[in-house]
């Protein structure tokens, strides 16, 4: 038997999801009396909120495990996320952690921990037809800015992807669920927030009803003044949604529209539902209904199989768009996926010099976009304290980062004019704020 835990610490690793349930983990924790600590060194319960897209994420935790126990101490181990769905015993049986909980099951955490203090191994893996929210407790404070999960799953099976073995199908939180959430958020301190989903744009709560239609009501909460979305599906954009980036003032103009390749041939390869022409079109249709948009994306190179010419193609993608920010990554071969079987597996030098070319050609178009927002006007929300005395750091209504200096509040909306740009941030000249 081991004391039941007293303090914890959570740490997740990936995606804006795993954040959210990160901060519901925490949430369950400090509902069962425990105290978040900001050291996992020093933590009795350390949960690790894992992620299954990176290459070696397995060996990742269990490199992580060894350096908790370093020093002769031992403290409770839960491994969650995606990793603990996908390895489930096996993590109990190579580094015999405390607990193992999937994505779909954290809710039954307290319970988890209970069974191992009481000394047995728990593990849950189980993607249960229930929901998993109504079991978690009310949120509590939080900051500026909150994430709140209103889609999980996909099914769309991309080959290279094991999202939809680690998540599980596509599923809608309903509607109402949803709306009484963000307005707690907001009672608790939020100004923007983010809604987030494997697709979230695929989120339905009937046939006729779509993100869209859920934008549009929350804009109608008061005190919210904010929405965003991530990550979104070429396939799932609806034209309702395109329309409420033209109509609804709190929806901000980004979006995070993942395209992985730029060559028909390697986006059928990836199983991927749209042609590098519909991107681009729909793309356009976008920018007709909210001119200033800022487009973000997700590119992997060197797929299996992909030519020189092939990977031209995707530079060319890139050159066409002119990204505000995007995502780049090597392919790596993910257990379970039709791509990992695949002929062709590229040499990792090749893969390194694609991988470099790629993000030279991002990085330039981020630093042109900051450096083409010099001069705008636009509002600020601050969300927390700069390194240099009097210095603030907010996000713009295009997700820069910016700095100013002001006797201001985490999460005032100042006024201010883009003054200097750099390749990953902006400096702000306040005007006025409006206070949270």
């Amino acid at each position: 038997m081991k004391p039941a835990p007293k303090t914890f610490a959570v740490k997740s690793f990936g995606c804006q999801m795993n954040v959210y349930d990160g901060e519901r983990m925490a949430e369950l924790m400090t509902a069962q009396g425990m105290t978040a600590t900001a050291d996992a060194n020093d933590a009795d319960l350390v949960v690790l909120n894992t992620c299954h897209i990176r290459e070696k994420a397995t060996e990742k935790v269990f490199s992580d495990i060894g350096r908790l126990r370093k020093h002769g101490r031992a403290p409770m181990i839960a491994v969650a996320g995606c990793v603990a769905q996908a390895e489930g015993e096996e993590i109990v049986r190579r580094a015999k952690v405390d607990v193992v909980v999937g994505p779909q099951a954290y809710h039954n955490l307290p319970r988890l921990v209970a069974e191992a203090a009481a000394g047995t191994a728990s593990v849950d893996t189980d993607m249960p037809v229930a929901s998993k929210f109504g079991a978690l407790p009310a949120r509590r404070k939080v900051g500026p800015s909150a994430f709140l999960t209103v889609q999980e799953g996909c099914d769309k099976f991309c080959t290279y992807c094991v999202v939809p073995y680690t998540r599980g199908a596509e599923v809608s939180r309903p509607f109402a669920a949803i709306v009484d959430e963000a307005k707690a958020l907001v009672d608790a301190g939020a100004r923007e927030i983010t809604l987030l989903g494997q697709n979230v744009n695929a989120w339905t709560d009937g046939e006729d009803f779509g993100l869209h239609d859920l934008i549009r009501t929350l804009d109608r909460i008061p005190g919210l003044a904010r929405i965003r979305y991530t990550t979104s599906h070429p396939n799932d954009m609806a034209q309702g949604l395109i329309d409420a980036h033209r109509d609804v003032e709190s929806l901000m103009p980004f979006l995070h529209l993942p395209v992985q390749a730029g060559s028909d041939r390697v986006l059928k390869a990836m199983n991927r539902s749209h042609t590098r022409d519909s991107y681009l079109r729909l793309l356009d249709r976008v920018r007709a209904a909210r001119p200033d948009i800022a487009l973000s994306g997700d590119f992997i190179v060197g797929f299996p199989g992909e030519t020189d010419a092939e990977f031209k193609e995707t530079l060319r993608l890139v050159d066409a768009v002119g990204y505000a920010q995007a995502f780049s990554f090597k392919y790596s071969p993910r257990p379970g996926t039709p791509a990992a079987d695949m002929a062709d597996q590229l040499p990792e030098a090749v893969m390194d010099e694609r991988l470099q070319q790629l993000q030279a050609a991002l990085n330039r178009d981020q630093h042109a976009f900051n450096q083409a927002s010099i001069g705008r006007s636009c509002d600020v929300l601050i969300e927390r304290r700069g390194k240099l005395p009097g210095q603030m750091l907010g996000k713009s209504p295009w997700l820069q980062s910016v700095h100013l200096l002001g006797d201001h509040a985490i999460g005032d909306l100042v006024s201010v004019t883009l003054a200097e740009a750099g390749p990953n941030s902006l400096s702000g000249v306040p005007k006025f704020s409006f206070a949270a």
